[in-house]
């Protein structure tokens, strides 16, 4: 007989502040540990150097991580011009040093610039896989491979500060899944005629998670001391705020479990616009994603998108 998976004790997500030095599976597999929950996983990877918000899914909310990945987010980072690393970020070895320095008025326009749709080249330090191999395992035995650019979006780039007498400053990033804040600076420093590192970097927001809904690895241990774990977490739901929020009745309800489409007359507030995600809850509880689109016959109906029970 095939082994029923155990219930998971919590559902919902856990904004974790992350720590420098850590890696994002670090933090995971900590929780694990705190939690005692296996299901657990984060919403977009960030470099050990890195701190900030760190979405973490338990339970039933695990099926939601590769959506919060998905969603843009917002980094403050520090920046360094005059030498270039293998990493692009001062933790690297360095590779090249450049005497040119650069005005504030250069980097501000070089900075006001790289705003918008470009493509970006991976580094080879990152988890990016070519021909089924981290680019990070090829790079720490020296080979480096060619890579394919992937599209980026650059929503905002602000010059935050610049000391023209140290050549370092601060910048901030709104940016698309997949982009490298490192990389963009790597290339900030090309296009100023010289070269750039990242010294630091804080994810500030996660989609709509920001650093003050985070906690602390500290913070969280004590409130699983406590037994107090539901205190810090955020509904699945959460993730989905910004799409409008609908209920199925009985018969409705059984049609999700089945994963069949819902007509309208068993969906309160269902939007007729085809295409729209909602929120879908049953007797007040969020039951799963659901996508409004046309029916063959013709007509609306909810569609099942996403089921996170």
């Amino acid at each position: 007989m095939p082994v029923k998976r155990r219930e998971s004790r919590y559902n919902g997500v856990l904004i974790v502040n992350k720590p420098q030095d850590f890696t994002s599976f670090d933090v995971v597999a900590k929780l694990r540990g705190m939690l005692h929950e296996r299901r657990i996983g984060h919403g977009g990877t960030l470099d050990p150097m890195a701190t900030g918000v760190l979405p973490v899914f338990v339970g039933g909310a695990t099926k939601a991580a590769d959506m919060a990945a998905a969603q843009a987010k917002e980094y403050v980072a520090g920046f360094a011009l005059g030498y270039a690393t293998d990493t692009q970020d001062s933790t690297g070895t360095e590779t090249a040093r450049s005497d040119r320095r650069a005005s504030l008025p250069a980097v501000q326009a070089a900075v006001d610039a790289m705003r918008g749709e470009q493509m970006q080249l991976p580094p080879m330090y990152s988890a990016v896989k070519v021909d089924g191999k981290r680019l990070y395992d090829l790079a720490r035995k020296g080979v480096e491979v060619e890579r394919t650019p992937r599209p980026i979006t650059v929503h905002e780039a602000e010059l935050l500060e610049f000391d023209e007498q140290a050549q370092a400053g601060r910048l901030r990033f709104v940016c698309s899944k997949g982009t490298y804040v490192r990389t963009l600076i790597h290339d900030l420093g090309e296009g100023l005629g010289t070269c750039a590192v990242m010294t630091a970097l804080q994810r500030t927001t996660s989609g709509r998670y920001t650093l003050e809904q985070s906690h602390t690895l500290e913070e969280i241990q004590r409130a699983a001391d406590a037994d107090a774990i539901e205190t810090l977490l955020l509904p699945t739901d959460s993730l989905f705020a910004v799409y409008p929020a609908v209920q199925i009745d009985d018969y409705g309800y059984e049609r999700a479990q089945n994963g069949a489409f819902i007509a309208p007359p068993h969906v309160t507030d269902l939007p007729m616009q085809a295409g729209t995600l909602c929120r879908v809850y049953y007797q007040g509880e969020f039951w799963m994603l659901g996508r409004v689109d046309r029916l063959e016959r013709g007509g609306l109906a909810l569609f099942y998108e996403k089921r996170f029970r």
